[in-house]
């Protein structure tokens, strides 16, 4: 008797067993076959093609190979003219193939779209249907996990909706204080380097440590000298999953315990232990009755919310392991993204010193010797025009991806469920079609008109799902530029090397050096 039960029981772990199996090869033959072909052949009955694909890795490595040979050598001076040498692939297939041309992410297939009348239809229109792909999950599960910028559906709805009073209204006002002392203290800095006898500067080292510093205080009340090696655990990571779509487009890869997974792993865990001590901190000051809540900041308001939804259910788990993401995610785009916009901006002064007197007589003039306030912000409208013809010209993202979770009809184009839709911000930013012959000539005056073609000029989305973050960035850059233009004029150094390259945002490979002279009062 015992043996035929027992062997009910194997027949029945055999069958289980056998039914998961066929499953898992079902799933990944639709993955990496069945689903990739069948959006193919939809989009070459409309005349969308491109390179052909090799089995798994698509066309990761042709792109490769075109972006080393691009960024192996540095530019002669400093011309904005960098699409070809960030986007190689881009200029390639877009000349042999037009306008939409399909290539392939290892078994994603990607759709290049660069109209931008299809462009603001499907940024506005479809954003409850459209979002990050899975490879883009799992290629940044590790660095951000899933918080927003990687949600999608409810899971996004829900996000945002806890997130965004963070950065809107009179708390984004209450965040002037702090902008204004921290940069105090970085100016002050930058002072006594200088009156010790330095003139030269890697002002991105500075900018990061300062963005950090803002971050870190309006959001998660601590200081940077609290968050650094958090900050810095997180650049490894940004750095190891640039390089995720190569390493991991052999199915199963992920859970080979290889030294790049072991590495990001570890990583991982280490910025998640950093964080719980923060978050436990908190709880630990509500729970022994130090403090009636968890805090008004962005860490306090994800606290309270997951408090909240223990008395009640609405259908939205806020977990510890959520808030840790949307951590991560606040502390990397809420700090590295506004730190290159310095940067770029600053470099681009100092290469135009005409510009740069024009804006400190507009400081001068609007600010009248005192620290800028949220007041002062809107009238200082070339200052504005300044940072947007930075952001144009060196955008923070040089892509922006959307996967099409439905069949949708954009124009005159079927997107079947599956395709990835890929805008190349960088190369829409810098199309002479869409800015006149000096598309790459730094001019800011082309934003005087506050009337332009919709999609052409999408440094922070659009949409829906546009960067939450997009007010606390500008009114940060605005802070921060206002009154270091105010305290020192600058020049470009001779060790500038110009060389953007992209780690997921566009950045300076060498830093951007410049030399700094004191203004007198």
């Amino acid at each position: 008797m015992a043996m035929v039960v027992l062997l009910l029981v194997l027949k029945s772990v055999l069958v289980v067993f056998l039914s998961l199996l066929a499953r898992v090869v079902y799933n990944t033959v639709c993955c990496y076959w069945l689903t990739p072909r069948r959006i193919k052949k939809i989009m070459d009955r409309q005349g969308v093609r491109g390179p052909k694909p090799r089995l798994l890795v698509g066309n990761i490595l042709d792109m490769a190979a075109l972006v080393e040979k691009s960024t192996s050598h540095d530019m002669n001076s400093i011309t904005h003219d960098v699409v070809s040498r960030l986007l190689p692939h881009y200029v390639v297939w877009s000349k042999q193939y037009g306008k939409r041309f399909i290539y392939w992410n290892g078994i994603e297939p990607r759709m290049c779209l660069t109209e931008t009348e299809l462009i603001k239809e499907l940024l506005s229109k479809y954003s409850n249907i459209s979002g990050k792909s899975w490879q883009q999950q799992q290629g940044s599960k590790h660095f951000i996990g899933r918080g927003l910028l990687m949600a999608n559906g409810q899971d996004w709805y829900h996000q945002r909706h806890i997130v965004a009073p963070a950065f809107m209204g009179d708390r984004l006002k209450s965040y002037a204080g702090y902008m204004v002392g921290c940069t105090k203290k970085m100016l002050q800095s930058l002072q006594n380097e200088v009156e010790l006898g330095r003139t030269e500067f890697e002002i991105g080292e500075y900018m990061t440590r300062l963005t950090a510093d803002i971050i870190s205080r309006t959001e998660f009340d601590s200081s940077y000298e609290k968050g650094k090696q958090i900050f810095h655990l997180l650049t490894v990571l940004q750095h190891l999953c640039a390089q995720a779509s190569r390493r991991n487009c052999v199915p199963g890869s992920r859970f080979l315990p290889s030294k790049y997974n072991r590495e990001i792993k570890s990583l991982k865990s280490e910025v998640e232990r950093l964080l719980m001590e923060i978050i436990q901190s908190r709880k630990d000051c509500v729970e022994i009755g130090r403090s009636s809540s968890y805090g008004n900041d962005l860490l306090g308001m994800l606290l309270n919310e997951m408090q909240k939804q223990k008395r009640g259910n609405i259908g939205f788990s806020l977990n510890l392991q959520l808030i840790m993401d949307e951590c991560k995610t606040f502390f990397f785009a809420g700090h590295e993204t506004t730190a290159l916009l310095l940067t770029w901006t600053v470099m681009l002064l100092a290469s135009n010193p005409m510009w740069q007197e024009r804006i400190r007589s507009e400081v001068k003039r609007v600010c009248k010797g005192e620290a800028p306030s949220v007041d002062h912000l809107p009238k200082l409208t070339l200052l504005n025009m300044v940072i947007n013809e930075s952001l144009r010209l060196y955008p923070p993202a040089s892509v922006l991806p959307r996967m099409a979770f439905e069949d949708i009809k954009l124009g005159d184009l079927h997107i079947p469920k599956g395709l990835s839709i890929w805008i190349p911000v960088l190369a829409i930013h810098h199309s002479e079609e869409l800015w006149g012959k000096d598309a790459n000539e730094f001019n800011p005056e082309r934003f005087a008109s506050k009337s332009f073609i919709p999609g052409r000029f999408i440094p922070f989305a659009a949409g829906p799902r546009n960067c939450v973050g997009q007010a606390f960035a500008m009114m940060e850059a605005k802070t921060i530029l206002a009154m270091l233009i105010s305290r020192f004029s600058f020049t470009i150094s001779e060790n500038y090397r110009h060389a953007p390259v992209i780690v997921l945002t566009i950045k300076p490979k060498y830093g951007v050096q410049v030399c700094l002279k004191p203004i007198e009062d």
